[in-house]
């Protein structure tokens, strides 16, 4: 299949998609189009009408109904304009914003090691960016072109008409310029396209730069960042000179179009009137016609412009969705209330990096593209990272395990894969109960989600309510249950002192929450969803003393879980937290290091975990 059509079968699922739910307004528009058209077709010849009367000596009264109908279709033309201009910006927004929808549900629904690859600027440019691109596509660019195409096709009919002399001339000097624009148009696309590429680069790396600002500032990496900066504007600053460079020729288009054609009309027209082949209002006409393309062939030529960006936007949005996520829901397993018992049998793991979408697949052909779509399971090229070695251990429901281990040992990768952000690359991942243990690629992600509760060091916050924050946007979760969890986290107080209780608005990241309080609202947000298994996460690592004694009061709270105790799996680096721990997990390098019960190892002399608890956990392993 070649690139024109594999276009336009882009475009075809895409109008399809978003603007068939909209078929009663596209109808609408159409019809308004359509009716422009015909007054602009119309009106010239009431012109005509007027002068070819004037010219034999008609009646008053005829001359001034001709020029009262004029004056009315040119208002009935501007208000039906008016209407469609309306109707196709409610078509335009109503379909764009679904396909932001789509896009962004799309990209939630990707796997971790896709957003590893990808900046959050880099996807709101594509998210946001590419489709604005697309808003004056969806909303009258078709119809306009396609209008503009069939009022120049009525244009030629008339002139010939008029006269086959003009109406020849006039046709070529239009199929010329035509094929000229067409074969500028081909050239440009690319262009464009390297340009969005650009505009995602440059967003993404701000993006990421803006947000460790203090980490660039007080490192010193200030003059490395610019340098980076500087090369990711020149790149754009070259890309733009390309497309605007080749865009420079047709814009100007119209200009010897009309000059030719003007030229043409009086040498043409000019003889014939003097034969008396042509009345003077038939030589009007001619003239009027040939300067009523001239408004629809500039916008045409401003639309083949934004065609091309959007054709661009939708090469980089089809590439997005051809990205598909790796991970796929089981057939479905119940997992059972209460505690979770945890099986890790001979797992291994190693990361894989994604192809950036914005660089590696913008040069790559469309049969090269169904290979990195799918996250380039076969890319030789790709760099691979061992982060756990062959790990075997077992959880007791209501067990407590201290997992240990310096930087980069492997103890966040391995909550990562209880909630499935990622499989093994060998091995089996169980849970459970003793008697009835479920592979955790049996499950689905939600369920297995809605059964896992984690607590990390990094709390997200949203621009959203108090409420919205705790249940995520859960809208089943009662108000009653709320306040419950707050009350048992030690929060009621400071819901309380604030001005709209539960509809408060926080102000996400840089919402006034002090590190105490933003951890205990993410306790409340696992005691929401009663888990039978909790992680934490270096969960109390950068807390005041007097803070984290509240945060042990309401980890209490969490592991007894009313009548049996939650399992959990205690990632740390502190001594406190890891002394109500029943087992201790020690990791180095991706493999065990050492494993046993924490009394039996504290107890041991030349075990690991003594030589810890003699020096001190943090200078260990930190």
């Amino acid at each position: 299949m070649n690139e024109k059509s594999t276009a336009a079968d882009g475009y075809g699922r895409l109008l399809a998609t978003y603007l068939g739910p909209q078929r009663g307004r596209v109808i609408l528009l159409a019809a308004l189009v359509l009716l422009t058209l015909t007054l602009q077709l119309a009106n010239p010849q009431i012109i005509r009408y007027f002068l070819d009367n004037l010219q034999q000596g008609g009646q008053l009264r005829a001359l001034l109904g001709a020029a009262a109908l004029f004056m009315s279709v040119t208002i009935v033309q501007q208000i039906v304009l008016l209407a469609a201009t309306y109707v196709g910006e409610v078509v335009g927004w109503t379909a764009t914003n679904a396909l932001r929808v789509d896009l962004a549900r799309h990209c939630l629904r990707l796997d971790l090691s896709f957003h590893k690859a990808h900046t959050p600027g880099e996807l709101i440019e594509r998210v946001d960016g590419d489709v604005n691109e697309l808003a004056n596509f969806f909303s009258r660019m078709i119809l306009t072109l396609v209008g503009n195409g069939l009022l120049v096709i009525g244009v030629l009919i008339l002139l010939w008409r008029e006269s086959w002399q003009i109406g020849l001339s006039i046709t070529l000097i239009a199929l010329v310029s035509v094929l000229i624009v067409n074969h500028l148009r081909k050239r440009i696309v690319p262009r464009w396209e390297a340009l969005r590429g650009a505009d995602a680069d440059l967003f993404g790396f701000l993006e990421e730069r803006l947000n460790g600002t203090e980490d660039i500032q007080t490192s010193g990496a200030k003059g490395y960042m610019m340098r980076g900066l500087d090369q990711l504007l020149s790149r754009r600053w070259r890309a733009a000179q390309r497309a605007l460079h080749l865009d420079a020729w047709i814009i100007p288009t119209p200009i010897w179009v009309f000059a030719l054609a003007y030229a043409a009309a009086h040498l043409i027209g000019g003889r014939l009137f003097l034969d008396g082949s042509l009345t003077i209002g038939a030589v009007y006409v001619i003239f009027y016609y040939i300067g009523l393309v001239e408004g629809p062939l500039w916008q045409t030529v401003e639309m083949v412009d934004q065609l091309q960006r959007a054709s661009a936007a939708l090469n980089r949005i089809v590439k997005l969705r051809q990205v598909q996520p790796t991970l796929h829901d089981g057939d479905g397993v119940d997992l059972p209330a209460g505690p979770l018992a945890v099986t890790f049998d001979h797992v291994s793991f190693q990361y894989e990096d994604v192809a950036p979408l914005s660089s590696s697949l913008s040069g790559l052909s469309a049969e090269a593209l169904p290979t990195v779509a799918n996250n380039g399971a076969e890319d030789k090229d790709k760099v691979q990272e061992v982060v756990i070695h062959d790990l075997s251990f077992h959880l007791e429901p209501g067990a407590v395990l201290g997992l240990l281990g310096r930087t980069g040992s492997g103890k966040s990768t391995l909550s990562k894969l209880l909630f499935r952000f990622y499989d093994p690359s060998d091995g089996s991942i169980r849970l459970g109960t003793p008697d009835h243990m479920v592979d955790l690629r049996q499950a689905r992600r939600s369920d297995l989600r809605g059964r896992i509760g984690m607590v990390t060091q990094d709390i997200q916050l949203f621009h959203a309510s108090v409420r919205d924050n705790l249940t995520l946007f859960d809208k089943q979760i009662p108000d009653p249950r709320v306040l419950a969890v707050m009350d048992e986290v030690g929060l009621s107080t400071w819901l309380q002192e604030l001005p709209d209780g539960l509809d408060t608005q926080l102000s996400g990241s840089d919402s006034n929450l002090s590190a105490g309080e933003a951890q205990l609202l993410a306790f409340a947000r696992v005691f929401l969803i009663d888990p039978g298994l909790v992680i934490l996460d270096e969960a109390s690592s950068r807390l005041d003393p007097a803070t984290e004694q509240r945060i042990e009061a309401a980890l209490n709270r969490l592991l007894t879980g009313g009548d049996e105790a939650r399992t959990c799996i205690i990632i740390a680096h502190r001594l406190a937290t890891v002394q109500r721990a029943d087992q201790i997990l020690i990791l180095e390098d991706g493999r065990i290091l050492e494993y046993g019960m924490r009394l039996a190892l504290a107890a041991d002399p030349n075990s690991r975990f003594t030589r810890l608890l003699q020096t001190g956990l943090e200078e260990v392993i930190t």
